[in-house]
């Protein structure tokens, strides 16, 4: 149970952007230069800026991240009635794009991390696929109930998670499938083990997609990035996708004179003014990176004692950039576990925390409403997604911003306290 008591009120937001007044001069310089649009200087150092940052073998600036995964997908050869292996727990933005393209998902469960289920991923491509040899991959994927191709998988590293790579990447070369990485909440994550050791989320799979939204780590107001392989290595696959990407993302315009264009592409370049806020944003990504890490911390020491909820664990064998800290309320929930989408069960204990929280001021957050129950993705299959339900329910996401301060975390926490009892 969840009791209201009176004290003092202070607004905390959820997660907000941390900029400061020396971003102004590179902003009046696209002004008076009349560079504002999508060309101009700051585009082409803050992509030299991803690279140099992440190791890709290179960086192309869109306007968001969803240009970006979808940009990517059509580089993938996704097509009208084609199949996307999705995860069901992530922003809708992360499907969208499959349908944009014509394609359909097939909606996959996640794991204890949050990300996609490998073991679901792989029993699906096995048990409910067929034609493709292992190893070989001479015939394309075949969906079993719909007879339509396999043609990708979308692999998310929610709230700056990285997924299982290495066993996404062994599973998708098995079957002849490329990886998309949707890293748009993982700028600033890395490996620290393994095959992919020192790598960076985005550059483990084909193409990977940064967004630099408001409420991400670092942000560009909008805007994304789209990346692809590493700059120490070789491969001809990745300089291709990225000089697509830049074709198509310029309206695939093949000359500068004659506006001839070859093929449809899209006005989906970054804006220099987007730019500009990126290119002094990223230089302070490893502080705010430290600012989450500490907060974090001090979350899990002040709500230890929290009854019936518990800060989910860092991931291991990786540099999490700890983009968003979720909690998890014990007993009960919010969502029906309908897997075309009961509506919501008024009364669930994370539900009455939530919103306690937010009328004493602190924005919270549950975790998505899982994209397979939503109106538009009913009608698509989502085998075995168990534990997708369950985080749906339990899951609230705490105010996280790296303008949080010490005594800002000690005040939710205190909240939290004060609002819960056995």
């Amino acid at each position: 149970m969840f009791l209201m008591k009176k004290t003092l009120f202070k607004e905390i937001p959820l997660s907000v952007p941390n900029l400061n007044i020396g971003i102004a001069n590179s902003l009046r310089e696209c002004i008076e230069t009349g560079w504002v649009s999508t060309g101009g200087r700051f585009i082409t150092e803050f992509e030299e800026k991803v690279v140099a940052y992440t190791g890709a073998a290179g960086a192309v600036g869109c306007q968001s991240g969803t240009a970006g995964l979808h940009t990517a997908l059509r580089i993938l050869g996704v097509g009208a009635g084609d199949i996307v292996v999705c995860p069901t727990l992530t922003f809708i933005a992360a499907v969208n794009p499959v349908r944009y393209l014509g394609a359909e998902p097939v909606f996959i469960d996640c794991g204890a991390d949050l990300c996609m289920d490998t073991s679901k991923l792989e029993r699906y491509l096995r048990e409910e696929c067929h034609g493709a040899s292992a190893g070989k991959n001479e015939s394309p994927l075949i969906d079993n109930a719909t007879g339509r191709p396999v043609k990708a998988i979308v692999v998310v590293h929610v709230f700056g998670v990285v997924a299982d790579m290495e066993r996404v990447v062994d599973t998708a070369a098995k079957y002849g499938l490329p990886v998309l990485e949707d890293a748009t909440e993982a700028m600033g994550t890395f490996v620290r083990s393994g095959r992919y050791d020192g790598r960076h989320a985005g550059t483990m799979g084909d193409i990977g997609v940064f967004s630099f939204n408001a409420n991400k780590i670092i942000t560009t107001g909008g805007g994304g990035t789209i990346v692809a392989g590493r700059a120490d290595d070789t491969n001809e696959n990745a300089r291709a996708y990225l000089d697509e990407a830049r074709y198509l993302t310029t309206t695939a315009r093949d000359d500068g004179l004659y506006f001839a264009h070859n093929e449809v592409g899209y006005n989906y370049r970054m804006l220099n003014l987007q730019a500009a806020l990126g290119v002094s944003q990223i230089d302070e990504l490893e502080k705010f990176v430290e600012i989450k890490r500490r907060n974090y911390e001090r979350y899990a020491e002040l709500l230890a004692r929290a009854p019936g909820a518990s800060l989910l664990p860092p991931p291991e064998g990786q540099r999490w950039n700890h983009w968003f800290y979720s909690l998890y309320i014990e007993d009960g929930g919010g969502v029906t576990p309908d897997t075309r989408g009961g509506g919501e069960v008024p009364g669930g204990r994370r539900d009455r925390l939530m919103k306690a929280l937010i009328a004493e001021g602190i924005q919270c957050r549950p975790v998505w409403k899982l994209v397979h129950t939503q109106e538009s993705y009913k009608k698509f299959r989502a085998p075995e997604i168990e534990r997708a339900y369950d985080y749906e329910k339990h899951i609230l996401n705490l105010p996280c911003s790296t303008s949080l301060t010490e005594e800002d975390v000690r005040y939710v926490s205190d909240k939290i306290l004060d609002l819960a009892d056995e």
